[in-house]
């Protein structure tokens, strides 16, 4: 079991808080992970009073520390929130900061020639007061290994979920994003916020375009297909998508079967081959290519580390249940 412990004080936004404790303590996360709220007693989060279990000093002894949002990124945020969370990854905690909880891990010095982000209204802030990090405005989160940062609202929950992912695997993170009836990830960056919501043409969302791509990976689906099936020109069709994911179509496509492959070699025993054709990539060398430059490790890899695989599923040759194996 893993610790997760929230670093909390007054002057905390209650969303990202609540959000990411939803994450880590709620439904299936509660048997993988021990979660804490850390600080002062009592503290005000937005226009809450919290009790925490326990002191500052705790982070010191947590796998994972999270910083929420700070409210007032115009003031600096309070020493011993500073000094402990600086020591609990000098102890070898991973930390994650919320939104504008990035300006308490740059106080602390732990952004220090990384690359972060935060809200897309305070990168600047973030910016000019800590020059020595390199701000990245456009993405919704930056995982730095052992320091990660998210941007404002809504990317906290997709850091979470990545952080669910890289302890327990696809499957599990993204049962927890069902149960929390959201995206277990989302691709683009925070430029897609900024400007107009998901694009409508003839009353059809993109998103209907989304779940008819999503049941066909298999397929060797190209821009010009995607576009007649939203009926609309090629060069619309970019143009709505970048605005919509910030991306391209065809990366889309690529990271969908990327994840589509890490839940099949989680919770399945077919092979490399199977699974290439099953996601549209056609054969094991380009599945293994993508998936490495995708994910970090091959294919063989992330099966053994996150072998998830439910009782009631069949097997490859599909006589019978799949063999549970511990993730």
């Amino acid at each position: 079991m893993r610790t997760v412990a929230f670093a909390v004080t007054d002057g905390m936004l209650s969303l990202e808080l609540s959000m990411a404790h939803e994450v880590f303590g709620g439904g299936p996360s509660v048997e993988r992970y021990e979660v804490a709220l850390c600080g002062p007693r009592p503290v005000t989060v937005g226009r809450f009073r919290l009790v925490p279990d326990d002191g500052l000093d705790r982070l010191r002894r947590a796998d994972t520390v999270i910083v929420p949002g700070w409210a007032d990124v115009d003031a600096d945020p309070p020493a011993d929130l500073v000094a402990a969370v600086r020591a609990a990854h000098e102890a070898g905690a991973r930390v994650a900061s919320l939104c504008t909880g990035a300006f308490v891990l740059a106080a602390a010095g732990l952004l220090d020639g990384r690359r972060a982000t935060t809200h897309w209204a305070h990168t600047d802030a973030l910016a000019a007061r800590y020059p020595r990090v390199t701000v990245d405005p456009d993405v919704l989160y930056v995982d730095n290994g052992s320091v990660l940062t998210s941007a404002g609202k809504a990317a906290a929950m997709d850091l979470c979920l990545h952080l669910v992912r890289l302890d327990h695997g696809s499957a599990v993170a993204n049962t927890v994003a069902r149960r929390l009836v959201v995206p277990p990830h989302r691709d683009g960056g925070q430029a897609q916020f900024v400007t107009a919501p998901v694009p409508v043409r003839d009353g059809r969302p993109l998103a209907e375009l989304f779940d008819w791509a999503l049941d066909r990976l298999a397929q060797p689906l190209t821009v010009p297909d995607l576009a007649r099936q939203a009926t609309m020109s090629t060069r619309n069709l970019v143009r709505h998508f970048r605005a919509a994911t910030g991306t391209t179509p065809l990366r889309w496509l690529l990271s969908q079967r990327i994840r589509r492959a890490q839940e099949l070699l989680e919770r399945t025993d077919d092979g490399i081959d199977a699974i290439a054709a099953a996601t549209g990539l056609g054969s094991a060398a380009t599945l293994r290519r993508h998936f490495h430059r995708t994910v970090g490790v091959p294919p063989d890899t992330y099966r053994r580390t996150f072998r998830t695989t439910a009782a009631s599923e069949p097997t490859r040759a599909g006589t019978g249940p799949a063999r549970r194996s511990r993730s």
